[in-house]
């Protein structure tokens, strides 16, 4: 049984301090052990197959008691949102604040729900963002792009100081692919310039169309969100450095700086972001936005079949795909509003 009571907090948050009873608690022992049996090498023992006392006295007694409670919240959370009936948006922050073997879990967790949301005349911003009419591609801009090229493609030739670089001929175009002459070439490179004009363009009015939205909307954003920002920013700094074999230490000493110092840098990003999150998500709700079950099982699928995918929770991976593919969808509704090329 979870016994659980609720306090709202300023900034739409919410504030819930529950217990699970010891006996519901000690029910999750044995899927714990197993999670955790399948993740650890013990030595003598396949991966899954060490006994459960052997587990415990491995990797100590709170180990698996930390892990019981971490299923043991993860089912218990829904039912909390259920009774009390409120909307939650984010992660949960959870405290566990007693936890032993035989004995209830009591924890608190604080999350945030919708705040009221004041749009402003979205279609209008949409529409009255400064539109390009066509866009012109030069012989000059064209013949940039070619030398720059060349360039990277400049042979040193011994005895020389400058290396050669090519020169724009039938036979070296040909060289490159499919192309019968410079002029076939040239004109290819016109389109590439004008396709990338376009996407650079079109970056810059969707940024300035979300920029007056957030500038216009009327939000009292929750601080959870925030922090919620915050930490997705910093993963992705982890994830990023991690890629060039740099820890976030050593990250950090480089810049002389701690992470609380980035967090606060990134306060003002992280409240940008939140708040179009939220802007997004109530649009779509005027608007009927929503993937339809077709492309959110097509992309789910994709997700699921690769390596990395087959270690997630498919409903995570749902909830996440559903919220991100409505958003993109709402900005290209808006981007839609009068745009032409």
């Amino acid at each position: 049984m979870v016994i659980s009571t609720i306090k709202k907090l300023p900034q739409s948050g919410i504030h819930v301090t529950a217990e699970i009873q010891s006996t519901l608690f000690e029910s999750y022992r044995t899927k714990a052990l197993k999670h955790l049996g399948e993740s650890v090498e013990i030595p003598g023992f396949r991966k899954g197959f060490a006994p459960e006392n052997i587990i415990t006295k491995h990797l100590g007694e709170m180990t698996v008691l930390e892990q019981m409670a971490d299923f043991a919240i993860n089912d218990a959370y829904p039912k909390i949102i259920t009774e009390h009936k409120f909307d939650p948006i984010g992660h949960p922050k959870i405290t566990i604040t007693k936890i032993a073997k035989g004995n209830p879990l009591t924890f608190t967790l604080e999350t945030a729900t919708i705040p009221e949301i004041i749009l402003p005349d979205y279609k209008k911003i949409a529409t009255n963002v400064p539109r390009p009419e066509g866009i012109e591609v030069t012989e000059k801009d064209a013949d940039d792009v070619i030398a720059e090229f060349l360039k990277s493609r400049a042979e040193k030739v011994e005895g020389e100081k400058e290396p050669k670089i090519p020169e724009l001929t039938d036979d070296f175009v040909k060289t490159l692919g499919e192309f019968s002459d410079v002029i076939q070439f040239k004109e290819k490179i016109k389109e590439n310039v004008r396709l990338e004009k376009i996407r650079t363009t079109e970056e810059k009015r969707r940024i300035e169309i979300l920029d007056a939205l957030i500038a216009q909307s009327t939000i009292e954003l929750p601080e959870i969100i925030i922090e919620e920002e915050i930490r997705r920013l910093l993963e992705r700094l982890k994830h990023d450095l991690s890629g060039l074999n740099i820890t976030l230490e050593g990250y950090l000493k480089n810049l002389k700086k701690t992470e609380d110092d980035l967090k606060k840098e990134w306060r003002p990003e992280a409240e940008k972001r939140g708040k179009l999150e939220l802007i997004l998500g109530e649009i779509a709700l005027k608007e009927k936005v929503a993937p339809s079950e077709e492309e959110l099982s097509s992309e789910i699928q994709k997700i699921m079949k690769d390596d990395g995918g087959k270690k997630l929770d498919q409903s995570r991976v749902r909830l996440y795909l559903t919220q991100a593919m409505t958003n993109q969808k709402v900005v290209t509704f808006l981007e839609s509003l009068g745009h032409s090329f």
